[in-house]
């Protein structure tokens, strides 16, 4: 591990977080996934506290000193579950030397854990392929659409989904 990965902090979103988060999760949507989105079009990051720090569900942000170098985001979806979200890392902090995705994963479950979370849920995208190797190596399997909660918050670019039980 990198000696300055031991610099990154997690913690809860706070409203001084909200300018930084929105320029690091859309600037890696847009520029590395070439997808035509931008923040306006993303209701739930400009409601964070309102959308995501609700019941079993909060929202995460990776700090070096005071930069928001990661995002990971849990919705409460009802019947102890939640909906992993919004899991972004500054490229310049990916890999195991930083271990930023990791702790922001490992973060967010201990915290569900200890809200009686019994499932996590994820939808990705078929380029986002590092997450699925991520996801799957942290014990989520993949699953069908068909397998989802009807409570989960299903968005038009996810064409995979994974589930990973807590109990």
């Amino acid at each position: 591990m990198n000696a300055d990965a031991a610099r990154i902090r997690l913690l809860p979103f706070q409203a001084q977080h909200a300018a930084q988060v929105g320029e690091l999760i859309v600037s890696i949507q847009r520029e590395e996934f070439g997808f035509d989105i931008d923040l306006e079009r993303q209701p739930d990051l400009l409601a964070i506290p309102a959308y995501y720090q609700q019941g079993a569900g909060n929202f995460w942000v990776a700090l070096d000193q005071e930069k928001v170098v990661g995002t990971i985001a849990l919705k409460d979806i009802g019947y102890h579950g939640v909906a992993l979200r919004k899991m972004f890392v500054d490229a310049g902090y990916r890999g195991a030397a930083w271990n930023v995705a990791a702790k922001l994963l490992h973060g967010a479950l201990d915290w569900a854990k200890q809200h009686a979370v019994r499932s996590v849920f994820l939808g990705t995208t078929d380029k986002f392929r590092a997450a699925h190797r991520f996801y799957e190596k942290h014990g989520f399997a993949s699953i069908d659409k068909t397998m989802l909660p009807a409570s989960f918050p299903f968005m038009p670019v996810d064409t995979r989904f994974y589930r990973l039980d807590l109990a």
